[in-house]
C-alpha cells in the first residue's frame, strides 16, 4: 500500500468513526465515549500525514508509533462502545478490524524502518 492509499483509508476511517458517533444514543456515556472515540480515530489520519513530512527515519518511526497508539485506542473506544450496549458489536465490528488492520500495518512499519536503519540508537530504543 502506498503513501496516497493509506492516507485515504485513515481518512475513510475518520469519516466512518464520525458516522458512527453521529448515530449513536444521546447519553452521557455516549457523548464522553463518542467524543473520546472522535478524538483518537480523526487523529490517525492526522498523524499519518505527520509520518509523510518526516524529517528522517528516526523521526518517521516516532510520528508512526503516535499513528499506531491512537489507532490502538480507536480500537479501545469501540469495544467499550459495543461492550457497554451502546451500539451491537456487529455494527461495529467492520470499523473495530479496520483499526486493528491499521494498527498492525503500522508497526510492520515501524519494524521494517528499525531494520533498515539498525545503527539509530533512536529507531532502536533499548
Amino acid at each position: 500500500m502506498n503513501e496516497h492509499e493509506f492516507k485515504k483509508r485513515t481518512k475513510q476511517l475518520a469519516l466512518r468513526t464520525i458516522r458512527l458517533v453521529e448515530s449513536l444514543p444521546r447519553s452521557t456515556t455516549a457523548d464522553v465515549l463518542g467524543k473520546q472515540l472522535l478524538r483518537a480515530a480523526t487523529s490517525v489520519g492526522a498523524n499519518y500525514r505527520a509520518v509523510c513530512r518526516a524529517k528522517s527515519s528516526a523521526d518517521m518511526v516516532n510520528k508512526l508509533r503516535i499513528v499506531e497508539e491512537e489507532s490502538d485506542e480507536s480500537g479501545y473506544w469501540m469495544e467499550l462502545i459495543a461492550e457497554s450496549g451502546l451500539m451491537p458489536l456487529e455494527r461495529i465490528a467492520d470499523l473495530l478490524r479496520e483499526c486493528d488492520e491499521i494498527t498492525a500495518m503500522v508497526v510492520a512499519s515501524q519494524k521494517t524502518l528499525r531494520a533498515n536503519n539498525p545503527k539509530s540508537k533512536v529507531v532502536n530504543p533499548k
